[in-house]
């Protein structure tokens, strides 16, 4: 992968809702790192940092680097829990990853050629139907994003889970389910043409008074 991400943060000791306010109070924000068969720790980050991280697409899914008191693990974003109203960031979850287990990432799904499509050089509408999917790989075989070729596409013609081409060592669980999880991705449509009202028939003349 062509760009690294280094997350820097502190152990704490100090858990709660009191100690996370007084921590986001001072510009900064709590986490914890977990799994790989360790113990969780809870952390400590820099809040405009992370915030500036997750200005990046790429942060989502890529392979971390989270360097806590000096010591480096590798680990990927599990989850962010935001300000429903502000644009703060109020806590981060990171996932360890191992060289031999398995991990369940969501990856973004980048729509390439659409304007070539033949349905949409007709005057079609490609909708996205998703934006990214999940995937299980070890964490050596993880893509940054899969990309979707729309250039063969005609109007009333989809793509399904099922089309996405996949590198080697990847999978899409949904897949393992059965044909009715193979969802459409995105399709090519004709842009519905707004209808035009039909003029009001002209009201009956008043009878002449002296009919």
């Amino acid at each position: 992968m062509s760009v690294d991400f280094n997350v820097v943060a502190e152990a704490r000791k100090d858990v709660g809702k009191g100690a996370s306010r007084r921590l986001r109070h001072a510009g900064k924000i709590p986490g914890v790192i977990y799994g790989a068969g360790k113990d969780a720790v809870t952390l400590t980050m820099e809040h405009d940092s992370i915030l500036h991280h997750l200005e990046h697409e790429a942060f989502y899914s890529h392979i971390l680097n989270i360097t806590v008191d000096g010591g480096v693990e590798r680990a990927v974003l599990k989850d962010v829990q935001r300000h429903p109203a502000k644009p703060k960031i109020l806590h981060v979850d990171f996932l360890r990853i191992s060289e031999v287990d398995k991990i369940h990432m969501n990856v973004p799904l980048h729509f390439i050629n659409e304007l070539e499509a033949p349905g949409v050089k007709a005057g079609g509408l490609a909708s996205h139907l998703m934006n990214n999917v999940e995937i299980v790989c070890l964490a050596k075989d993880l893509p940054e994003y899969l990309e979707v070729d729309l250039g063969s596409l005609d109007t009333g013609d989809s793509l399904h889970l099922s089309d996405i081409k996949l590198p080697a060592g990847v999978e899409v669980p949904a897949l393992s389910q059965g044909a009715d999880h193979d969802l459409p991705i995105v399709n090519i449509h004709t842009p519905r043409q707004s209808v035009d009202e039909e003029p009001e028939a002209a009201a009956p003349a008043a009878p002449d008074a002296e009919s």
